[in-house]
C-alpha cells in the first residue's frame, strides 16, 4: 500500500475533519495504533515485574524485540513504516527497537551493575516531568524574537549564534540537542536529589 493510498482512506473516512489537508497525524487512524504502542509497553512492564532479574528476562526481551523488528520489516512491504501516520508497521518497528534497547540497558544496569550509568537514573525517575517541561520550554522560546518583531526566534538564534559558528551546521545541531538534553538532565537530577517525583 502506497502512502498516497493510505492518505486517501483517511480522507474518505474523515472528510474535512483532518489536521492536514488529506491526512491527520493525530486522528482516529493513528490513535488506534498509538494505543497498541502503549499496550506493548504495558506488556513489557508486566514481563519485568513478574520475574526476578536474570539473563532469562533479558533473553525474552531481546528475542521479542528482534522478532517484532523483523515482522515490521515484512509487514512494511504492505503498510509502510510511517511515523506521521503511526502505521501498524511503525508500531512493530519502534516496539522492537525499544525492547532491544531495554534488554541491553537491563543487562548492563541491573545484571552487570555498570555504575557509570547511574546518572541516567534521574531521567528515568521523572520522565513525564522532563518531557512536559522541555516541550513547554521550547514552545516558550519560539515566540520570543531577538532584536524586535522581525528578528529571529530566540530558539533558532541560540543555535545560529552559540552552536553553529564553532561546530558547523551538522555538528552544531547535534551540540544544540546535547545541550538541551544536559539542561534537562540537570533539572531531573535536582528533582531526584530532593525526592520530587511526578506520576500519572
Amino acid at each position: 500500500m502506497r502512502r498516497s493510498g493510505t492518505l486517501s482512506y483517511s480522507y474518505r473516512l474523515l472528510g474535512g475533519h483532518l489536521l492536514q489537508e488529506t491526512w491527520d497525524p493525530e486522528g482516529l487512524l493513528s490513535t488506534l495504533p498509538a494505543i497498541a504502542t502503549t499496550l506493548l509497553g504495558v506488556l513489557a512492564g508486566r514481563w519485568l515485574r513478574r520475574r526476578q532479574a536474570s539473563p532469562r528476562m533479558v533473553h525474552g526481551l531481546a528475542i521479542a524485540g528482534v522478532a517484532s523488528t523483523m515482522l515490521s520489516l515484512a509487514w512494511g512491504r504492505f503498510v509502510p513504516i510511517d511515523k506521521n501516520l503511526w502505521t501498524s508497521s511503525y508500531v512493530l518497528f519502534t516496539a522492537g527497537a525499544a525492547l532491544v534497547a531495554l534488554a541491553t540497558l537491563y543487562w548492563v544496569v541491573d545484571l552487570r551493575r555498570w555504575r557509570w550509568l547511574a546518572p541516567l537514573v534521574a531521567y528515568g525517575m521523572n520522565p513525564t516531568a522532563v518531557f512536559v517541561a522541555s516541550g513547554m520550554f521550547t514552545k516558550m522560546l519560539l515566540p520570543v524574537r531577538v532584536g524586535g518583531e522581525e528578528g529571529p526566534a530566540l530558539y533558532g538564534w541560540l543555535y545560529a549564534r552559540v552552536f553553529e559558528p564553532w561546530a558547523g551546521p551538522l555538528n552544531g545541531s547535534l551540540a544544540f540537542a546535547l545541550a538541551h538534553v544536559a539542561l534537562w538532565w540537570a533539572v531531573a537530577h535536582l528533582l531526584h536529589r530532593r525526592g520530587i517525583y511526578t506520576k500519572v
